[in-house]
């Protein structure tokens, strides 16, 4: 009898699996982040709001600290950026559901989407700021935060439904994200390094890290997506800086220099001219087509990954590079583009289904965009 309630169970979170993965076959393409060169439109979604108060201090509720870090952010992007069009989720204190939040950012095909949080914890002297990218979490602490985010489904009508099933205070139900692999990961890492920096730098919080976790609002975003915990409204001293004019700006002030050396990093990949023009039937002679090496990327993470690991499925040869933060993990050496993109194919269908192309030119990461220009391609 318990044989069989486990296979009905394994066989509904199987179903649910695929049905996850299915789409996202469909809608992530594996390329984004080497392909997608322009950052025009931010989607900027304040946490929680209206019936839904999010975390509560003694003096505040993070519904109001996100929604007043929101719009300060919009504008400082507005003002410096006029090429950049700044939507948000909410612009006033009102509640949105989760799936709609990310449902915003993809109807207006967005380039990135910022989600800002405040964090509170049952032990008050943590402080600090955490940004989250969408992933399995890592430790008992990232899921129990989690929970906390993703509670909010909790009062939308007909939850069960529009989540297919999916209970946010139910550890089983986060095991439908151990098969999932955002196809955006090294992006939205990137981001989140960037914001974190800014954050010790610029406002002098506590460095919490970049961290992965299962959140509802990044896993159905098509965009690079970050989840940002501001700092934690359970800590007094973080409570009183965090609804203060002063602190508020400051850390609007660091998500935008984040945002900022983001956006320059990604379009000025873009920019770069290459090294010599098509006319020319060869390269300098200096460079060669040799100088460039493509290998398919199969995974990044922020901690190492043993390369005899499961999760890599008995494949022998996995390389790890360090690149913004994280540790990546590539497969083979090709010189020809179109072999590459052989090899490609053969790892998704080795059950790799967000493999893509990444570049190098004498042992440093570039572009493909990079790369082809200097093959002349």
């Amino acid at each position: 009898m318990v044989d069989l309630l486990f296979l009905r169970y394994f066989n509904k979170l199987w179903k649910r699996a695929v049905w996850v993965m299915g789409c996202l076959i469909l809608i992530l393409p594996a390329s984004y982040s080497q392909e997608k060169m322009a950052i025009n439109k931010v989607v900027i979604d304040a946490g929680h709001g209206g019936k839904d108060p999010g975390t509560v201090g003694r003096r505040t509720q993070e519904k109001y600290v996100a929604l007043s870090i929101a719009l300060k952010l919009g504008t400082l992007i507005q003002r410096n950026f006029r090429d950049v069009e700044v939507i948000y989720t909410r612009d006033r204190d009102r509640f949105i559901e989760l799936h709609e939040r990310a449902a915003i950012a993809n109807r207006n095909k967005a380039d990135l989407f910022i989600s800002i949080h405040a964090n509170a914890n049952n032990v008050r002297t943590l402080r600090g700021a955490e940004t989250y990218i969408m992933g399995l979490h890592r430790s008992q602490a990232n899921l129990e935060i989690a929970k906390l985010e993703n509670a909010a489904i909790l009062l939308e009508a007909d939850y069960t439904a529009k989540y297919e099933g999916f209970d946010p205070n139910s550890d089983e139900s986060y095991i439908t994200f151990s098969l999932y692999q955002n196809s955006n990961l090294e992006s939205s890492s990137r981001f989140a390094a960037e914001v974190q920096e800014q954050m010790k730098d610029r406002v002098g919080l506590n460095d919490r890290g970049v961290r992965q976790a299962g959140f509802l609002v990044l896993y159905k975003t098509t965009m690079p997506s970050v989840l940002i915990e501001v700092g934690y409204l359970s800590n007094a001293d973080e409570e009183n800086f965090l609804i203060s004019e002063r602190g508020q700006d400051y850390i609007a002030s660091a998500i935008f220099r984040a945002f900022r050396s983001y956006k320059n990093e990604v379009e000025s990949q873009q920019k770069a001219r290459p090294l010599y023009t098509s006319e020319q039937t060869n390269p300098p002679a200096s460079t060669t087509n040799s100088e460039v090496i493509f290998k398919i990327q199969l995974a990044a993470s922020p901690d190492k990954i043993n390369l005899s690991s499961p999760r890599f499925r008995g494949v022998k040869g996995i390389q790890m590079y360090q690149h913004n933060g994280m540790y990546k993990y590539t497969y083979g050496e090709e010189v020809d583009l179109e072999k590459a993109k052989q090899l490609q194919a053969s790892m998704q269908a080795r059950g790799f289904t967000d493999a893509f192309i990444v570049a190098f030119r004498k042992g440093e990461r570039i572009s493909l965009d990079q790369a082809k220009s200097i093959l002349g391609l």
